[in-house]
């Protein structure tokens, strides 16, 4: 069988939208080490997250109760949370189409989704911004955990 090196470029391309689509999402990491990307990450964390999980990423009081209504209140972002025991790509996914799409449409929560609201570069800055916070060590945990 012959094969031409313009034909395997062609399948190897093939090959590689095909992966790309279904797992490279997964692969995406938020980009903590990026200047830009925090500093941008910021300005969207004060406009749009920090008036519940709070200017330095410390939540709301309680986070861990239900209210009497049933929903749980700002959890933090800093380390003293679980923000960090969760994969980039699920971070990236809760924040962009809300807690529902995640834990169920009976999941009762006042996060919106941010989908139409944040482009998904923001999502990611905003991202960067809260991991760029944690101390090194969870950070370092953080990547060691999820990045394969």
């Amino acid at each position: 069988m012959k094969y031409t090196v313009s034909g395997l470029l062609v399948v190897s391309a093939l090959i590689g939208a095909t992966l790309w689509n279904s797992s490279n999402a997964n692969k995406l990491q938020i980009p903590y080490e990026n200047v830009a990307s925090v500093t941008a990450g910021k300005v969207v964390y004060d406009t749009n997250c920090g008036s519940c999980h709070g200017a330095k990423l410390e939540g709301q009081t309680n986070w861990q109760i239900r209210t009497a209504e049933g929903y749980l209140p700002a959890p933090p972002h800093d380390e003293t949370g679980h923000t960090w025991h969760h994969p980039d790509q699920m971070l990236f996914e809760f924040t962009k189409y809300g807690p529902q799409h995640l834990a169920g449409a009976d999941y009762k929560s006042i996060m919106p989704a941010y989908e139409g609201t944040l482009s998904d570069q923001e999502i990611w800055q905003v991202l960067a911004y809260i991991k760029a916070q944690w101390p090194e060590s969870i950070r370092k945990k953080h990547t060691e955990a999820f990045s394969n």
